[in-house]
């Protein structure tokens, strides 16, 4: 027997409340650096006042250090107004001044500490919320991308990109957004003290800055090519590991295991070897623009000393110009270090935006309206479809399927049947023709609710590493325990479930795997059952099962189409004897249509397959 059934809706769980945003999550459709930061303004604009204090921290850093020299050391006073302003502030006290400037000391780390706090958090807050916003709204344009991007994309490389790219965006806000602006200023600020202080010797110390600007420009351009380049690689290796992983049963029953090593140590080499050039170039980039600050330090060292000696430069104010020098070409050299990280969130930035700028090839019509309940009449009217549009998989079929009928689609492999069932919940679109449900051209009901009244059980089942239930209840989440109790019972899936180590609780291993396939199978139909929606879609629902695990899907699959127009893909000809109407599909057309014993008398394609297959059963007993 089941556990005590309750009527709460089975989505719901456990787990522990979500955690509210401070603001609305966005949908983010065209990625821009402004739509990106624009909800985060305010956050934003009190960071940049923390970074100008920071900034003015820098700026009189070295201050207390010339008050010290100035006027305890009784070096040659030049700046009599900032001398009277102190003593005026302090007294002539030279202890009372020497603790003035103890107390700027202070005052000038603390401004700084809370300034450097404030910006960082909040940096780091606006960038976690940026990733998250990009991380949904990419994920949502990913799952609602028609079915041929998906065909045609690999997966590795799709987790890459909504996984380190976003990453990458992140650290980049997080980390040098505002670090950039923190630079600038202290670079603009530090050049007009520099200038005020004494501005030939100002100029001695920028004649290296367009040199460096030069070098940190090339290498940057260069350094993002290289990134790009490794982040494309990355998201290859990605797939080959999600690959393999996903299809470990096969590598291991046909023993490719040395094969799959070598295939994933080549990529894994290309990507050294790519990874290591775009190394190369950044770790060129730091000890040049070392190089080239040091020559400028060198110059302020020679010019400066011997305006020192010559009395035309107090001995403080030029303590004060190396100290900014040094603060000058730091902020520089540190820009120049940003550039790895800018190139990263560049990349990604870019990456990003190419799923986000990729167009559904099915969308919904304007107009649309939401799906009536459906009654079950399907019909095709000359219907042509290809992957490749040069080379169509249906030439103008045509074919009516009428409320509550099962129709079979036989033919072999290659001849469209699987393309056709894919037309009908609009995986796909025709070239040209329609395609009706009731009577109405299936474009004019929204996607959503059309599919809403599709049941699917597929050849290769698929489950969610999930409690059994969630499974069953996957296509309907409000649905109650009760249901799905009486859904399983229906599907010949109790029995077994019941067995196992919690019921219906029980964890199921990744896509299902801990199950055999005709139990995967019996929850598969069970889901569709409590879906409960008047077309059901059956690809080779009995396809490589046992003959009482077939027995049993069989019984399941005759309660599951009572009162519901099916459609039935198989290759086993046993399986659809039943059906209403049978469509024989050869290269892209159909050929012959009727029921059973009456395509078996015309001796047509169908009754060769028929014979066929009876001829190998008879020779295989």
């Amino acid at each position: 027997m089941p556990p005590t059934a309750t009527t709460e809706p089975a989505a719901q769980t456990s787990a522990s409340p979500r955690i509210r945003p401070p603001y609305r999550a966005r949908k983010i459709t065209h990625l821009a650096l402004r739509e990106l930061l624009r909800p985060h303004a305010w956050s934003l604009v009190l960071a940049f006042l923390a970074v100008m204090g920071e900034s003015a921290a820098s700026l009189l850093e070295p201050w207390p250090l010339k008050i010290v020299l100035d006027d305890v050391l009784h070096s040659k006073q030049s700046n009599a107004h900032f001398v009277q302003w102190i003593h005026g502030l302090v007294g002539p006290d030279v202890l009372a001044v020497l603790k003035l400037a103890c107390l700027l000391v202070l005052a000038i780390a603390v401004l700084d500490a809370i300034c450097t706090y404030a910006e960082k958090y909040l940096t780091t807050s606006v960038g976690q919320w940026i990733m998250f916003d990009l991380r949904r709204s990419i994920y949502a344009h990913v799952q609602k991308l028609s079915i041929s991007f998906h065909d045609q994309s690999r997966t590795g490389d799709l987790i890459s990109r909504i996984t380190e790219d976003i990453d990458n965006i992140q650290s980049f806000i997080t980390s040098g957004l505002l670090t950039i602006a923190i630079d600038l200023l202290t670079l603009a600020g530090m050049v007009l003290v520099m200038f005020f202080v004494n501005w030939q010797f100002t100029l001695i110390a920028l004649s290296v800055v367009p040199p460096l600007a030069w070098v940190v420009y090339r290498y940057t351009r260069q350094i993002k090519k290289a990134s790009r380049a490794v982040r494309k690689k990355e998201g290859e290796v990605t797939s080959v590991v999600e690959e393999v992983l996903s299809s470990i049963r096969v590598v291991k029953a046909f023993a490719r295991e040395d094969y799959e090593q070598r295939r994933f140590e080549d990529e894994s080499l290309e990507q050294v070897e790519v990874a290591l050039r775009a190394r190369s170039l950044k770790a060129r980039l730091t000890p040049i623009v070392s190089l080239i600050t040091a020559v400028g330090t060198a110059l302020v060292l020679w010019f400066g000393a011997r305006f020192a000696l010559g009395g035309t430069l107090l001995p403080s104010s030029l303590v004060v110009f190396v100290w900014y020098l040094g603060k000058l070409y730091k902020p520089i050299q540190e820009l120049s270090k940003m550039t790895d990280t800018y190139s990263k969130a560049a990349v990604g930035y870019d990456r990003i935006r190419e799923v986000l700028e990729t167009e559904r090839e099915v969308r919904d019509l304007r107009g649309a309206r939401r799906a009536p309940h459906f009654k079950g009449k399907i019909e095709f009217e000359n219907v042509r479809f290809g992957y490749d549009p040069e080379n169509p998989v249906l030439r103008d079929v045509s074919f009516k399927i009428e409320p509550g009928q099962v129709a079979a689609f036989v033919g072999p492999t290659g001849a469209g049947k699987s393309t056709i069932i894919g037309l009908i919940p609009r995986f796909y679109d025709p070239q040209s023709g329609i395609i009706k449900i009731d009577g109405t051209d299936i474009r004019r009901f929204t996607q959503k609710s059309l599919r809403h009244q599709i049941s699917f059980v597929l050849q290769e089942t698929i489950l969610f590493h999930a409690p059994v239930w969630q499974n069953i209840a996957y296509g309907r989440p409000e649905a109650s325990r009760e249901a799905i109790y009486r859904a399983a019972e229906m599907a010949n899936a109790s029995e077994f479930i019941e067995k196992l180590p919690q019921g219906y609780d029980t964890l199921l291993g990744e896509r299902g795997m801990t199950l055999s396939g005709g139990q995967r199978q019996r929850i598969a139909i069970a889901r569709a059952i409590i879906r409960n929606t008047p077309i059901l879609i059956l690809d080779e629902p009995t396809s490589g099962l046992d003959a009482a695990s077939e027995k049993l899907v069989f019984e399941a699959l005759d309660r599951l189409m009572q009162q519901r127009t099916a459609i039935v893909i198989a290759h086993r000809l046993s399986t659809i004897r039943r059906a209403d109407v049978i469509f024989v599909i050869k290269d892209g057309a159909i050929a012959e249509s009727g029921a059973h014993d009456k395509l078996l008398k015309q001796g047509g394609i169908y009754a060769e397959l028929h014979n066929l297959q009876f001829a190998e059963k008879t020779k295989a007993s």
